[in-house]
């Protein structure tokens, strides 16, 4: 069933063991050298976009890229960082070979590191 596929996210904040609430996420199209800005939002109280960022026929096949603002979030709770931080912008480039498919691309950050993985 083509068209039937979405993409999520959520943050967890790992310095504070809770869901990192407030982060503005931007969603990106990569296209060779084009960079195409597709949406943007802030996560949720539970660290979750209140709707998909891409779903059914806006999501296709193609090379995609997360931008989330964990400097923004870090410094909004309180947290004395470095200038420049040493992760003000996190960015996570992934592939959708099946746009039929559920893509939940996680990210689990503190001030100094963070991960990623395919989630569900």
């Amino acid at each position: 069933m083509s068209g039937s596929g979405r993409l999520t996210t959520h943050v967890l904040d790992t310095t504070h063991g809770r869901p990192g609430a407030g982060i503005a996420v931007t969603l990106y199209r990569i296209d060779g050298e084009r960079r195409e800005r597709l949406t943007q939002t802030r996560t949720n109280a539970d660290g979750r976009c209140d709707a998909p960022l891409l779903a059914g026929a806006d999501l296709t096949p193609g090379v995609y890229e997360l931008v989330f603002e964990a400097g923004d979030y870090f410094r909004a709770c309180g947290l004395r960082m470095a200038e420049p931080a040493f992760l003000d912008t996190v960015p996570i480039r992934f592939g959708v070979a099946n746009a039929d498919q559920h893509y939940h691309v996680p990210l689990l950050v503190s001030p100094y590191s963070y991960s990623t993985y395919r989630g569900s």
